[in-house]
């Protein structure tokens, strides 16, 4: 291959534990073929694959909800605002990874082509053993960015079949043939479920160093323990293994069975349950629930203690940790110094059930309209911060009523509330923005939840075998749920009977699973992908709460202007204009 990439090597910072590996030059200008490398120089080679790591998608922090019925934002300049507005197109697309993806993938296919010809070690035997690592990660990250394309480009095309997108398993030099076509779903679902078998074959299951060689897994062969350690160790924890890959086939073979998908794949809603099943099962199954999984972004000594590149229960994979106050100054209340930036719709607060697990609908709840926020879902006030409630380092009262004589209150200055409602969730509560004693906190950023696995799992073992159903694994859907429901507090005095009458319907198990995910996963990037997944409703208008002399009015704050072939994204106009072997997704030009 004949072209220059520049390779920032300072990108090495987003991966935990890389530190010890190397101490790469700033940056980088080289010819990237094999015959380019320094002899026994692995640097340059290694920050070929941090690329990858580095353009990693994080859902969290994207906050696309406000594209959804559970946020809008008071930054009228924002993308997602706009593409809920109409303004969405081929050629205008926030959530594209068309290009993003693509670049990785090209980095990732000189990984594959380059790693047996370098030298990683002095050693022959750990060089080896580098090799098969560095090919396993490269295998599985590249599954993971076609899971991207294919989320956020995949689609029924012109001619009525759901396509994915070109797949690339070769190094693309300046006089490689780019115009590719499509490639069908199903062959992009095979491709992916290719990589991961490929990266768990050659990974372990996590960087941790061994006790005694006795613990090494065949598949390395005859090494010593030390070797082991050097290419397998603790060290690396942070980067993929074969646990994150098994990850990755679930949140796939999730997307394949989903309605939007399934007709065009023979990946199966059993196919699903079982992929999220073998996580869970090595997780310890139910049992092993992280009971402080609700609130894993403020459990202050947990985080506290992290070291590079280990989790807390909560989480299976993770971005590194920083200390800063960014997400707080984007999103407390104007009166904590705070811009406001997100704010939950009322649709998303009436989603959250009465604290014995009826929905505020039913008549059985015991919903008192004059008094809302009292005997909820105990999550409800854990993630959005209601009238009434109080926030940051002083646990300041907060008035989001239209009659409030703060900044606080409802459309009172820019950077106020639009709906009634100010996040809670994600935010540390123990950050101070006055500038006279402003402090920083330690964040980082999920790339995979443990929950979202056991929600996964629900999702797709109702679909495959009922809510009692459990295939070849050991707990249902209506098991998981339960202890979703019961790690949140609800239904706990009462054997929650809500639960238990869905228990006898797919249907109603369906609903109550959707609403789970939807509560458990709020403002972490997954409800604008989950609605176009399930075929549903895009244009629910997104409501608020008008709160004058403490009598609650819910009022329409924004509309959504989505049209019904929005459920898939576009391929990018720009490469359809270079490109006569793309075929667009219908509706989109």
């Amino acid at each position: 291959m004949k072209r220059i990439i520049g390779i920032l090597f300072a990108s090495c910072f987003v991966l935990m534990g890389c530190k010890d590996l190397m101490e790469p030059a700033i940056e980088n200008n080289r010819e990237l073929t094999p015959e380019s490398y320094l002899p026994n120089d692995a640097r340059f080679p290694y920050g070929v694959l941090l690329n990858g790591y580095n353009r990693i998608p994080t859902n969290s922090w994207s906050f696309n909800d406000v594209a959804t019925d559970d946020a809008v934002t008071n930054d009228q300049t924002n993308a997602f605002l706009k593409m809920a507005n109409g303004q969405w197109t081929a050629s205008n697309n926030p959530v594209s990874q068309w290009t993003n993806a693509y670049a990785a993938i090209q980095y990732l296919n000189i990984t594959l082509r380059d790693a047996d010809t370098i030298k990683w070690a002095a050693d022959k035997v750990v060089s080896g053993l580098f090799a098969m690592r560095i090919k396993g990660e490269a295998y599985g990250l590249r599954a993971l960015f076609l899971y991207h394309l294919l989320q956020t480009h995949a689609g029924v095309a012109e001619s009525g079949t759901i396509l994915g997108v070109p797949i690339i398993l070769e190094v693309q030099g300046t006089n490689a043939d780019f115009n590719k076509p499509r490639a069908t779903f199903d062959a992009c679902m095979k491709q992916i479920f290719s990589d991961l078998d490929k990266a768990d074959a050659l990974l372990p299951l996590d960087y941790e160093n061994i006790a005694s060689a006795s613990l090494i897994p065949a598949k390395y062969g005859t090494i010593t323990k030390e070797q082991y350690d050097r290419a397998f160790g603790a060290t690396f924890r942070g980067l993929l293994t074969g646990r994150i890959a098994k990850a990755i086939r679930s949140k796939a073979a999730l997307l394949a069975a989903s309605p939007a998908f399934s007709a065009g794949t023979t990946t199966t809603w059993a196919d699903a349950a079982n992929y999220a099943g073998e996580v869970l099962a090595l997780k310890g199954g139910i049992n092993a629930m992280a009971s402080n999984g609700i609130t894993w972004y403020s459990n202050a000594s947990e985080i506290a203690g992290l070291a590079d590149g280990a989790n807390p229960g909560e989480i299976l994979w993770r971005n590194n940790y920083v200390d800063n106050r960014d997400l707080e100054q984007a999103n407390f209340p104007p009166s904590l110094f705070g811009n406001g930036r997100i704010n939950p719709t009322q649709n998303l607060v009436d989603a959250f059930p009465m604290l014995n697990g009826y929905p505020i609908t039913d008549p059985a709840s015991g919903y008192d309209p004059a008094s809302p926020y009292n005997n909820r879902d105990p999550r409800l006030k854990q993630f959005i911060l209601v009238n009434g409630g109080t926030a940051g380092a002083n646990s300041t009262v907060i008035t989001t009523a239209a009659d409030g004589t703060t900044n606080d209150a409802l459309n009172k200055v820019e950077t106020s509330t639009r709906t009634g409602y100010y996040l809670r969730k994600l935010l540390r509560q123990d950050v101070n923005l006055n500038p006279t004693a402003a402090n920083n906190q330690r964040h980082y950023k999920p790339h995979i939840r443990y929950t979202e696995i056991f929600l996964n799992y629900a999702e797709a073992a109702n679909e495959a075998w009922g809510p009692t159903g459990t295939g070849s694994n050991v707990f249902s859907a209506y098991d998981v749920v339960k202890a979703i429901r019961k790690r949140a507090g609800i239904g706990t005095t009462n054997n929650d009977p809500f639960l238990e009458a869905a228990k006898a319907s797919k249907d109603l198990m369906r609903q109550l699973i959707r609403n789970e995910r939807r509560l458990e996963l709020c403002f972490e990037g997954f409800r604008f992908w989950d609605l176009r997944r399930w075929k549903a409703n895009l244009n629910e208008v997104a409501k608020g709460v008008s709160i004058v002399a403490n009598t609650y009015s819910a009022m329409n704050v924004e509309t959504r202007q989505f049209l019904p072939y929005m459920i898939y994204g576009p391929i990018p106009y720009g490469e359809l204009l270079k490109f006569g072997a793309l075929e667009q997704n219908q509706g989109w030009r």
